[in-house]
């Protein structure tokens, strides 16, 4: 039996998905997840063979849930889930660990593919986005601007550069990531000096427009 958790912020494209999946005889749901911390506790918790995650989630988008997942457990396997098409998007999907990029426009039978595929560790992509993101893979992975500018920060201010966007203050930041209030101040006045930015304004405009967070879909 294949054991899944799905993880979405929309409680409709994740009763779908489940509804879906409860009809497969070896496939077992075995949690759902709206944001990405309540994703990794039902993880750390169930240890499921398979996370299916969106890209756009609050607290902790879906590249660093990905992340974080690989960290934690080599046991489980993430498939991505996203309206996102983007050949950046999908690269760092799977330089984080991901075993699966699917579109949310995909075909219901696509995501029972990929699960199977997960399942015995071989790499799923959609059809759709695989022949022009193999095609640069092949010739050389690019470099470009928006994986420098994220990986120049670390997963901490990443994690707190997506509350922030959020609209989070200082004090929410905290006590959501149980540190004080100056850590959060710290690594704020961090990324303003990496991203070369003064204000909060310039900050969510580069964040958005490299694709360090992601806006609710």
């Amino acid at each position: 039996m294949i054991q899944i958790v799905i993880a979405d912020d929309h409680h409709l494209v994740r009763q779908c998905i489940v509804s879906l999946l409860d009809q497969v005889e070896d496939i077992e749901v075995v949690g759902e997840a709206a944001d990405g911390h309540e994703t990794l506790k039902l993880t750390r918790r169930k240890k499921p063979d398979i996370v299916v995650v969106d890209i756009a989630m609050p607290l902790l988008n879906g590249i660093e849930t990905v992340r974080r997942i690989r960290e934690m457990t080599a046991d489980t396997c993430v498939i991505i889930l996203s309206m996102y098409s983007d050949e950046d998007l999908v690269r760092q999907a799977f330089r984080n660990g991901a075993k699966g990029y699917l579109l949310k426009s995909s075909f219901a039978e696509e995501l029972l593919i990929a699960i199977r595929s997960a399942s015995k560790g071989e790499i799923y992509i959609s059809p759709s986005i695989a022949q022009p993101v193999l095609s640069e893979y092949l010739h050389s992975e690019p470099t470009t601007e928006a994986m420098i500018i994220r990986e120049r920060l670390s997963p901490c201010e990443r994690e707190i550069l997506q509350l922030v966007v959020e609209g989070h203050t200082n004090q929410d930041v905290a006590q959501i990531l149980s540190v004080s209030v100056k850590t959060v101040e710290r690594h704020r006045a961090s990324l303003m000096k990496k991203l070369e930015v003064r204000s909060l304004p310039d900050l969510i405009r580069i964040a958005l427009k490299y694709r360090l967070v992601f806006p609710d879909e």
